[in-house]
């Protein structure tokens, strides 16, 4: 198992988030998709971050969109996940269905 084959919780957040945007993944979508799915409100200087730690491995590729058609309009980051990140996605939760595999959490601990 390699190194990028290891996510960490949050960089399987936004990688799941990649996934599921397809061609409209961006920063700001990303965190919106990761606060509507996961309940979970997150700084966009993270996303970034982890965005930039996931092309690093390989993981996510990005092009710039055209510029928006409003005056000033940018151009966005539009990432796509590679097949390497398919299968570090894949690797990552079928891990963690290994680890849950027959945990019982109606128990108090």
């Amino acid at each position: 198992m390699s190194q990028t084959d290891q996510l960490g919780p949050f960089e399987l957040y936004v990688l799941l988030a990649v996934a599921q945007l397809g061609g409209d993944a961006y920063g700001i979508r990303i965190r919106q998709d990761i606060t509507a799915r996961a309940g979970r409100d997150v700084a966009i200087g993270a996303v970034y971050a982890t965005l930039g730690r996931l092309h690093r491995k390989g993981l996510v590729i990005f092009a710039l969109s055209e510029p928006l058609p409003q005056p000033g309009g940018r151009s966005r980051k539009l990432y796509t996940m590679t097949s390497a990140g398919g299968r570090a996605l894949r690797h990552s939760t079928q891990m963690l269905g290994q680890m849950m595999a027959g945990l019982d959490l109606s128990r108090n601990h």
